[in-house]
């Protein structure tokens, strides 16, 4: 087990209802004002975002809305909200809404007290400040992206295609409200790739080069075989209150770093999240693609491209998550070597991972996303540039890796 630093700031209000308690929850941090952050109508629809007001008014807790967060959060609309906010005189950012509301948020609050550009801070040009940042907190509607506890943001530059995490500890929110019910009317296809979203977050960590560290690596595989077992749930009783709770809570944990403790080199975040990087360019260049639909895709297939460079992780996933085991050749007097057999349930546990993501309506191939062999070319320009010309952990993969597993994808 690696050395690692544990922290989780966040106070979650989880529960029944607490949605109304959100007001009261800034007041007793002595906010005053707050820059409300919401997308583009579903919390105005389902009145979320009413009741979250009222509870605002009922605390004294003034507040400037600042509607339109995009799905794939905008760096227009944040720098946006960073005028706003210093306009407003807010004290606090409110996200309302999942977690491209959230980083929208949390890009906000890093811009106000920095006087150049907000792309400066994704780029790494320049490095966030805690002097005038912003405090975030967030009422959570959508379990997926983790962003509610997390340290992590994401923006993307329409201009460029460029889609940009921001990793320190200034990201995390002060508070979070967890309302499984506010979740009742997620449709299935948003509620599907907020699971596949969680599983990559665990995987992501999962698959470092640490070696075993059994009590982090059973947290994983059990937060895994959880969130598959309640996504069955779900999909058959939207309204099914346990369920929503139980992945809405998989969520916050599979992205708080908990699931990477130990894991880490040199304190740093585990693993090499190489199918998020991937990932991120075909959400960057169509804003559309949902970020956990094309995990769904791109994941397994890089998982099959990899795997050789370490298998004992494969059947530690395996054994954990699908009871998937290699069978013992001569005792079951097989017709195999027992290299093939460990292949074969390595193999076997990356098509059951993929058959769940397909079970709840996600896609297999960039086809079902809408995208081509000719797509490829702009995706590997794009991705060199966030990533270098090598990148990744578990097996260091080159452009032309790259572009062998999206051709796999298609």
């Amino acid at each position: 087990m690696n050395d690692f630093s544990f922290s989780m700031p966040t106070k979650v209000v989880f529960g029944r209802g607490m949605t109304d308690h959100t007001g009261s929850e800034l007041a007793s941090r002595g906010f005053k004002h707050a820059l409300v952050v919401y997308g583009k109508g579903s919390v105005v629809r389902t009145g979320t975002l009413d009741r979250v007001l009222a509870s605002l008014d009922a605390a004294g807790v003034a507040h400037t809305e600042f509607g339109g967060a995009q799905p794939n959060p905008s760096l227009a609309h944040a720098r946006g909200g960073v005028e706003v906010a210093r306009a407003s005189g807010a004290d606090v950012v409110l996200a309302v809404g999942g977690g491209s509301v959230i980083d929208t948020a949390k890009g906000i609050a890093l811009g106000v007290p920095y006087q150049g550009d907000l792309w400066d801070l994704y780029t790494h040009a320049a490095e966030p400040v805690a002097e005038g940042k912003l405090p975030v907190a967030c009422v959570l509607t959508i379990p997926a992206a983790g962003s509610e506890a997390s340290a992590s943001s994401v923006l993307t530059n329409e201009e460029t295609h460029l889609k940009k995490g921001l990793s320190s500890e200034l990201n995390r929110p002060v508070i979070s409200v967890l309302d499984p019910e506010l979740t009742f009317t997620l449709p299935a296809y948003q509620t599907a790739a907020g699971v596949t979203d969680m599983c990559a977050h665990i995987l992501e960590r999962f698959f470092s080069t640490s070696g075993p560290v059994p009590v982090t690596d059973q947290l994983d595989c059990g937060l895994i075989r959880a969130i598959i077992s309640e996504a069955g749930r779900v999909m058959e009783d939207p309204e099914c209150y346990d369920a929503r709770a139980n992945l809405m809570w998989a969520g916050t944990l599979a992205h708080n770093d908990l699931a990477g403790c130990g894991r880490g080199a040199n304190g740093g975040r585990a693993g090499g999240w190489e199918s998020h990087g991937m990932e991120h360019e075909l959400s960057a260049h169509d804003p559309k693609v949902a970020h956990g639909a094309g995990l769904a895709v791109v994941m397994p297939a890089w998982m099959r491209y990899v795997w050789q460079s370490n298998p004992e992780r494969f059947l530690t996933l395996g054994a954990g998550v699908f009871d998937i085991e290699p069978v013992d050749v001569v005792e079951d007097c097989i017709d195999a070597t027992p290299e093939e057999a460990v292949e074969d349930a390595i193999l076997a546990t990356i098509d059951e991972l993929q058959a769940f993501f397909c079970s709840i309506g996600m896609p297999r191939t960039l086809g079902e996303l809408g995208f081509t062999a000719d797509d490829i070319p702009a995706f590997l320009e794009t991705l060199e540039q966030n990533k270098g010309a090598e990148f990744g952990q578990l097996q260091r993969l080159t452009m032309d890796d790259a572009r062998a597993i999206y051709e796999s994808c298609l």
